[in-house]
């Protein structure tokens, strides 16, 4: 996945590293990039060159900040036909590939065409990888990660910083931060804690969709269907 080649920086300063978590926190599994980042924002310092995003589903809105990065560290969940919960590290030209394999919502589609608009602006990044978990529950609205993928959140974390300090970039632990768990990056309310703390059980709050709105329609002949 290559364009134009790259503009000349107008200074030969550090690269500058973006790392990314995109998904949906509301679809159980589907969190689990923005999962990942919340843990390094609450636990790991970076040098001031490195920015940590929750790309959430943003789509093409991300493309600047693909755009103006050397360096880019992607976490998201990914269907690779593995065993659920199955962790997998892809790096370079190969990214793209993987990313659109098995599409499993908008988000992947969207973040396909961010790399592709990049490579034709000729401001790719340099160094790319992609951290995907297999995905064990995606359809439960309102649902969180599932144990088999919680537990690759560090894993995850261990292969992107082994993969920064290639580069020189190291970075450095800190206690949790208990005032703001985010950091900034989103609301304190989607932090995982409160989060599964505080939302409806499954039998208070049906995950699935509700009968009584989705699966029945009524005929002019007043008969329903299902």
């Amino acid at each position: 996945m290559r364009g134009r080649p790259p503009a000349a920086r107008p200074d030969a300063g550090p690269p500058r590293v973006l790392i990314l978590g995109i998904g949906n926190l509301l679809w159980a599994d589907e969190g689990f990039g923005v999962r990942v980042v919340e843990v390094l924002q609450q636990r790991w310092r970076f040098p001031a060159q490195v920015a940590l995003l929750d790309g959430g589903t943003q789509g093409l809105n991300l493309l600047d900040r693909v755009r103006a990065a050397d360096i880019l560290v992607v976490f998201d969940a990914i269907d690779y036909g593995l065993s659920p919960g199955t962790l997998m590290r892809v790096e370079g030209d190969e990214v793209p590939k993987y990313l659109g394999a098995k599409k499993m919502s908008l988000h992947q589609t969207g973040f396909q065409e961010v790399l592709a608009l990049a490579a034709l602006l000729g401001e790719f990044p340099k160094n790319l990888l992609l951290i995907g978990v297999q995905p064990v529950e995606l359809d439960d609205y309102g649902g969180s990660l599932r144990p088999a993928v919680k537990a690759q959140i560090e894993p995850a974390i261990a292969l992107a910083l082994a993969y920064l300090a290639d580069f020189g970039i190291v970075a450095e632990t800190c206690p949790d931060s208990t005032a703001d768990p985010l950091g900034g990056l989103t609301h304190p309310s989607l932090a995982l804690a409160p989060y599964e703390a505080e939302r409806p059980s499954a039998a208070a709050a049906y995950r699935r969709g509700d009968a009584r709105v989705l699966s029945r329609l009524r005929t002019r002949s007043g008969r329903v269907e299902q």
